[in-house]
């Protein structure tokens, strides 16, 4: 059998389709539409909330705290505070201080400088609705706090809740579609790239959904909200303030056309790791064994320092714009300043203005940062799901029926005529291969390491599919069938069979779900495998961890047998089986296959050529086509290339 087994390289990417990308979620998001229409209702409250708190202060300061527009007073500006006389209370005091009050077109007015010439009690009197107005701004600021504090929690919970489902749904449909692929996919795709998929890509887009959405969508209202504000104000001061923008933008621009280049190597970089990794663990015994942890090490070494070089590319940029960004909105505020303090000098502003102008355009910088790191946070969850849509968009199945699949029929007869079948097209395994295959009828395939015996069996299955030719079942084309009920109704045990992280128990119910105690119990009495359980402190209990490393191999490969035997298959396929077991295992398990096979339909690929005497046909291949076929002795008896390899192995 032969395979692809060259390093399997990322496919690099064309130019980056943000919107395709975008609209691509699109269907994993909508069943979640009401969800995400609330989270940004609320969000709309917590923008007008944080939009509100300068202005509260602008009308604290411009109606309560300095309430009035300065007036030129000896060539100075002066500012007044009107008060009351109506009030017996005021017009007591205003006559105890004549000297620091005045009258001017018939109201009665004390300058503020002269406000701390008072005794406290008066002055207290005098500003009294100026107190009670200032604590009602109090009380509305500590409402908009209030219910700032309760948006901001019912946002994030709504929004974590819909994130989390659509990442549920997300992972299930690539888990399902990663299930369905056929095995010439992973041949070339390797373990850790597969789970940084499944996993830290998956958990990108998560934050991509639960923190860029919303809060993106709360910078881009913070910041039409404060432009609207601020040019109500003073459209003037405004247009001074936005000068900056031109050059925000341009650095933006540049950061990001960066940024996206360098989070699709770094995506690239963190799967190969893992990919290296997982294929360290899994051949830590080779390595040890030829003393190849040193070289290992340096590979790794190399792999490391890519990511790291990738990752120190991106905190550059990030060191260069958002220190740019903040020198930026420092250069607004300067203008501000200079430009507004004239104008408040000059009278047509007032100070409450100026405050909240200060205030609104430290507010309008603040989410230009966050976008540039929510920008960031972009990126990186967009070269994630670049990689998982690739994966989503490759084709790689089995054809399934075009036609309603047939259940409940017995696997009875198998065809294969003049099939021709290779894992590269370009280079055929097997070449014009015909046999008939009847119920209750025992085959044998053998021959040389490479004839292509095993991918007999791979086409049998489904694994893949013929170049040309056709396979037949009960006189049906092979398409024609459901994969599953195809393998449901046959048993295959391989040479190295996996064995999951199981109880030995649901290792046999993976067979057959609905197998009782009884049921298990004869079956692993038929393979001689109740002595083992027996020696298990937890019997039928006992968990298979690391593939069944604490068993041996020969117990490994018949508890593998009982497992697939618990289907009570129509086609019993034995693939060299007993080819990496001991001698006293080997005639155990011959024992126990010749048990089972006995009035079954039975395959069996034998290295060993002792394995397949029994047979009642036995097919002899060589480069990919039957050269042989007969019984075992008539096959010695043509001396040919059968008997030759009989001469070999004795």
């Amino acid at each position: 059998m032969q395979h692809d087994h060259g390093f399997f390289e990322e496919v690099q990417l064309g130019k980056p389709q943000d919107i395709g990308i975008l609209h691509r979620l699109a269907p994993f998001v909508r069943p979640y539409a009401f969800l995400v229409f609330l989270s940004l209702v609320l969000v709309l409250v917590i923008t007008v909330c944080e939009l509100s708190i300068p202005y509260v202060t602008k009308m604290a300061v411009d109606r309560y705290i300095v309430p009035t527009q300065p007036e030129q007073d000896q060539g100075h500006e002066t500012r007044f505070l009107q008060v009351d006389t109506g009030d017996p209370q005021v017009r007591s005091i205003v006559s105890k201080h004549p000297g620091l009050f005045e009258e001017k077109q018939g109201t009665t007015r004390i300058a503020y400088t002269d406000l701390p010439k008072l005794p406290q009690e008066s002055l207290t009197r005098l500003r009294e609705q100026d107190l009670q107005g200032v604590s009602l701004l109090s009380l509305a600021f500590l409402g908009i706090i209030t219910l700032n504090f309760g948006a901001n929690f019912g946002q994030r919970m709504i929004m974590e809740l819909s994130g989390q489902r659509i990442m549920h749904d997300l992972r299930m449909q690539l888990y399902s579609h990663v299930q369905s692929l056929s095995l010439s996919f992973f041949n070339r795709s390797p373990v850790g790239r597969l789970v940084t998929r499944m996993t830290n890509d998956v958990q990108n887009l998560h934050e991509l959904l639960t923190n860029f959405l919303s809060f993106v969508l709360k910078d881009v209202f913070m910041l039409l909200g404060i432009a609207v504000i601020l040019l109500v104000i003073h459209w003037q001061l405004a247009l001074v303030s936005f000068a900056v923008i031109p050059f925000v933008l341009v650095a933006a621009t540049v950061f990001a056309r960066r940024a996206r280049k360098i989070f699709r190597i770094l995506r690239i970089k963190v799967a190969e790791i893992n990919s290296r990794f997982s294929e360290t663990i899994e051949g830590m015994r080779i390595i040890h064994l030829f003393g190849r942890e040193n070289v290992n090490l340096k590979h790794f070494k190399v792999l490391n320092h890519e990511n790291y070089q990738a990752g120190m590319d991106q905190i550059r940029i990030l060191a260069i714009f958002l220190p740019l960004i903040e020198v930026l909105g420092f250069l607004a505020m300067a203008l501000i300043v200079g430009y507004g303090g004239t104008k408040v000098l000059g009278g047509s502003l007032s100070l409450g203005a100026l405050v909240a102008f200060l205030s609104y355009i430290r507010m309008f910088f603040r989410p230009l940062r966050d976008m540039a790191e929510k920008f960031n946070l972009l990126q990186n969850a967009l070269s994630s799901a670049e990689r998982i849509f690739q994966i989503m968009d490759t084709r790689e199945h089995i054809a399934h029926p075009a036609s309603k699949p047939v259940h409940n029929e017995p696997l009875t007869d198998i065809v294969f005529s003049n099939v021709v079948f290779g894992y590269n097209p370009q280079k055929p395994v097997l070449e014009d291969i015909s046999f008939t295959l009847h119920q209750g009828e025992r085959i044998a395939f053998v021959g040389p390491t490479g004839a292509g015996k095993s991918s007999l069996i791979h086409l049998l299955v489904r694994f893949y599919a013929p170049q040309k030719g056709h396979i037949l079942i009960n006189g049906r084309d092979i398409s024609q069938w459901d994969v599953a009920y195809i393998r449901s109704r046959i048993a295959l045990v391989m040479q190295e069979s996996f064995l999951f992280a199981r109880t030995i128990r649901e290792t046999l119910l993976q067979g057959n779900p609905r197998l009782t105690e009884k049921e298990i119990e004869r079956l692993l009495k038929e393979l001689d495998l109740w002595p083992l359980i027996h020696k298990l402190d937890k019997g039928l209990d006992t968990i298979l961890s690391g593939r069944g490393s604490s068993l041996s191999t020969g117990e490994r490969q018949l508890l593998a047998m009982a497992r697939a035997m618990a289907k009570n298959p129509d086609i019993l396929i034995l693939d060299e089986a007993t080819s990496s077991i001991d001698s006293e295992t080997e005639q155990r398990l011959g024992r126990a296959m010749h048990r089972l096979q006995q009035g079954r339909t039975s395959i069996t690929i034998a290295h060993r050529l002792a394995t397949a005497r029994d047979a009642d046909t036995i097919y002899v291949l060589h480069h990919g086509r039957i050269v042989e076929s007969g019984s075992h002795s008539r096959l010695l008896a043509t001396n040919g290339l059968y008997a030759r390899l009989q001469q070999v192995q004795a």
